[in-house]
């Protein structure tokens, strides 16, 4: 037995060379541009981020409560908004707040610009689905902490390594529910449209999206909540946010600072998500002049 486990533990496959070897590669012929992208691009989210922390605090509640109104119709959303940011801001931790929304918004941004189209085109080809699926899995499965070391390696410190991290954390969910509405629309529905004449993209954009755009809209929302998951690891990568004052606690064993920055971090997450969430069927038909 001993024998058998000498033969298998030593001829090691080396995964790891040939992944070193692949990233070494790709810095060495394509490193220029990854810095121009990493330089441009932090630059730009970095510019983002101080536009909008030159906004009064009070000024950002006021016009997410307003938007949160006018999408909901309801006023217990926007109470429970302002609530939570004003709790953010008394912590001392608005700054950091304002750092990961744009984090956040540009991580969710780039998988929703990947992920819906590949989900649009994987619905309508299903060999292509079959190729990308286990890929999917394979993105899902991998402990978070996998994504920075290439990220890292390629980007350099700031909030781009941490975006891209994101992304391939966060793309699986717009990808397959996008994936799962299309192929779930009625039969029924699709020949419909084809009997009225409408073109291959008539029928994507008029009939199939329409139809799938709840299933759409729920891997948006999961998107945005995956992203937000990553805060505290992409602060190990220098993105700045409600991660870095986690980290901190962690290293100086705060515990009082700890539990502030992730309460921040739960609190942020759900204003997010009562904001994103889709309007109650009751709230639609009013809007809509239905009896309710």
């Amino acid at each position: 037995m001993e024998q058998f486990a000498a033969i298998v533990t030593g001829h090691k496959i080396p995964v790891g060379v040939w992944a070193k070897t692949f990233i070494d590669w790709i810095k060495l012929y394509f490193g220029w541009l990854f810095d121009f992208l990493s330089k441009k691009a932090n630059g730009f989210m970095e510019s983002v981020a101080d536009f909008l922390n030159t906004v009064p605090p009070l000024v950002f509640i006021v016009i997410v409560a307003l938007l949160a109104f006018w999408r909901h119709r309801d006023w217990k959303i926007p109470l429970f908004i302002v609530l939570g940011f004003f709790f953010i801001w008394n912590l001392g931790m608005w700054d950091e707040m304002v750092s990961t929304l744009v984090l956040v918004f540009f991580s969710t941004l780039v998988s929703l610009v990947i992920g819906i189209p590949l989900g649009i085109l994987s619905a309508r080809r299903r060999w292509l689905w079959n190729g990308v699926a286990p890929v999917l899995d394979l993105l899902q499965t991998l402990p978070t902490f996998v994504y920075l070391v290439p990220a890292f390696a390629l980007f350099g410190l700031g909030m781009v390594p941490a975006v891209v991290a994101t992304f391939l954390f966060a793309v699986a969910a717009p990808a397959r529910l996008t994936y799962l509405g299309i192929t779930q629309v009625p039969t029924a529905l699709v020949e419909a449209g084809e009997s009225f004449g409408c073109t291959r993209a008539q029928l994507l954009f008029k009939v199939t999206l329409p139809a799938a755009l709840p299933s759409i809209m729920a891997g948006v929302t999961q998107c945005i909540m995956l992203s937000l998951s990553m805060v505290v690891i992409a602060a190990y990568v220098g993105a700045p946010g409600l991660g870095v004052p986690v980290v901190r606690a962690l290293a100086a064993a705060n515990v009082s600072l700890g539990f502030e920055a992730g309460l921040a971090i739960v609190v942020l997450a759900i204003i997010m998500d009562r904001i994103l969430k889709q309007p109650t069927r009751r709230r639609r038909l009013k809007k809509a002049g239905a009896p309710s």
